[in-house]
Parts: C-alpha cells; sequence; structure tokens
C-alpha cells in the first residue's frame, strides 16, 4: 500500500478521533459516564479479537509482557477513559478536543525522564509552547472567563494516562504485536472499568435503558469505527509510514474536535479557542521532535549533496 493511501488513512482516523470527543460527550449525556465506558471499550475490545482471529494472529501475552499489560491497561485504558468521560459530563468538547491533542508533547515529556530521551532546545521551546496552550484553554477558553473548569482537568488527567500508556506500549510491543496489545488492554480495562462503575455508579446498569436511539447509535460508532477501527488502524499505518510521520497526524485531531463540537454540539467556538490551538499544534511540533526530525534530514541530505559535488 502506497504512502498516499496510508495518509489518506491516518486522516480518516484524525477525523473519526477528534468527532469521538463529539460521540462520547452524547454518550455520557444519556448513561452513567464509567459504566457506559467500560461497555463501550469491552465492544471495541470484541471487535479488535475477531480481527486478529480472522487473521489468526491470537495468543497469550508470556509471563514477562504481562506487567506491561497491566500497566497499559491501568493508565492507558482505565485512566484515560475513566477521566475522559467524566471530563465531558462538566466540560465542552471543544476544549476537550484541544486538550487531547497535547498527547504527543507529554509523550515527548514523560520519554525524556523516563526512557531517557534528550530534549533539545527545539523541543524545549515546543513543551513551553504546548503548555501555554493548555493553561490557555483551561482558563480562557471557558465560557465564564479566567476560570479553573473540574473538567478540564479531568480531561488534562486523562492526557497524562495516555501519554504514560504510551511509554509502556513502547516496551510491551517489543515482544508482542501491537494490535493484540490494543485487544488484550482493551479488554482487561472494560472490566476494570466496569468494577469502578459497579462501585462509583450504582444505579449505572439501569441507566441503560434511558437511552435513545440516536445514543445508541453513536455508542455503536464510537466503540465500532473510532475505538476499535481507528486504533487498528492507526497501528497499521505506524507499521507502514513509522511513529513519527504517523504523529504528525495526530495535529488534525483538535481540529476536527472543534469543528464537529460546532457542527453537532452548536458548542461557540471563541477565538481564544483557536488561539489555543495555534499554540498546542505549534508545541505538538516542536515539543514532539517533529521538527527535529525534520531539520536533521534536510541537513543529511545537503551533506551528501555536497558530497557527491565534491567527488
Amino acid at each position: 500500500m502506497g504512502n498516499s493511501l496510508m495518509y489518506g488513512q491516518l486522516i480518516l482516523v484524525m477525523v473519526m478521533w477528534g468527532f469521538n470527543v463529539i460521540a462520547i460527550k452524547v454518550i455520557v449525556g444519556q448513561f452513567s459516564a464509567v459504566t457506559i465506558t467500560s461497555f463501550r471499550i469491552f465492544l471495541a475490545a470484541v471487535v479488535v479479537y475477531l480481527i486478529l482471529w480472522a487473521r489468526k494472529q491470537i495468543r497469550l501475552p508470556k509471563k514477562q509482557e504481562l506487567s506491561y499489560i497491566i500497566l497499559v491497561s491501568v493508565t492507558g485504558v482505565v485512566g484515560h477513559h475513566f477521566f475522559l468521560s467524566v471530563g465531558l459530563t462538566q466540560t465542552s468538547a471543544s476544549n476537550s478536543g484541544l486538550l487531547l491533542g497535547t498527547v504527543p508533547l507529554f509523550t515527548s515529556i514523560l520519554a525524556s525522564k523516563m526512557l531517557k530521551d534528550k530534549l533539545s532546545l527545539m523541543r524545549i521551546i515546543g513543551i513551553i509552547f504546548g503548555l501555554s496552550g493548555v493553561s490557555f484553554v483551561i482558563l480562557v477558553g471557558n465560557i465564564n472567563g479566567l476560570t479553573m473548569n473540574i473538567g478540564d482537568i479531568y480531561i488534562f488527567l486523562a492526557v497524562l494516562s495516555q501519554a504514560l500508556s504510551f511509554i509502556y506500549i513502547k516496551k510491551a510491543t517489543e515482544t508482542m504485536g501491537a494490535r493484540l496489545v490494543t485487544a488484550t488492554t482493551l479488554l482487561i480495562g472494560s472490566f476494570l472499568l466496569f468494577c469502578i462503575g459497579f462501585v462509583l455508579e450504582p444505579e449505572g446498569i439501569s441507566s441503560l435503558q434511558d437511552g435513545t436511539l440516536v445514543g445508541w447509535s453513536v455508542f455503536l460508532a464510537s466503540a465500532i469505527f473510532a475505538t476499535a477501527l481507528g486504533q487498528f488502524l492507526y497501528n497499521h499505518a505506524i507499521q507502514n509510514v513509522g511513529p513519527g510521520k504517523a504523529s504528525i497526524f495526530m495535529n488534525l485531531q483538535p481540529f476536527f474536535a472543534l469543528l464537529g463540537s460546532f457542527l453537532f454540539l452548536g458548542e461557540q467556538i471563541s477565538v481564544a479557542h483557536f488561539f489555543g490551538f495555534i499554540l498546542i499544534v505549534t508545541g505538538v511540533i516542536l515539543g514532539s521532535g517533529i521538527m527535529d526530525r525534520y531539520i536533521y534530514k534536510k541537513t543529511l541530505t545537503g551533506i551528501n549533496l555536497r558530497k557527491r559535488y565534491d567527488d
């Protein structure tokens, strides 16, 4: 499959993930947030397992892989989706979409601490831009002005949880396929979320009968397309174009989240949102190492051209 098709596939994934913020906002508005999230994640796990079963790619994790599988389940599934679903009950989809766009940036920060990745001056500048964008969205992007919205804090914790999980995913996928890691962690995480929902939301199961046709349709679309198929296609793209190029497309996710919140939820998109969007995207491009890789390749190309000229 050519790179142009892969790039188109990545854009499609970003559309699904951006609009999924709106979908989750709708879902948690009709059902108990944590309980319905556990069902959504479980359905996504079943879909991914069915795909892997058709490809004969299912196996049990080895003993040395279990620790990373559990860590990814706790951080990337339970932590991320718990804070995301609860946060969306208390903040706007537009704010959430912008904050979720900083995942590559915070992954870079955590990698520098946990994997000993060196931070260049360019990446440090990017981190400053990104953190400024996050602060701007949380403080200025709220309708009530300079106020701290607890929902935004939950979304920020969802970002940190997912960024941390990417560090553990890097370790887990050294010996285990990314798609199998995805399916296994989704399954484990869904059971853990269900247990949490059972404790925190005693009326969680009974709330399922309150769902409308629209609510259940959005639930199915979110679970099957955004959560299951979206992750599957993104992992497939990483294998073809590499994580560096694939991460560039993550910048499109907050744009589609903003667009979706305006089109489907009628949320007001302010100048503050656009300013925060620019700061965050700039921060991600610089802070995640995308610009460093671009400069390195340009420098390497220039050196090779000079060598050919000298020869």
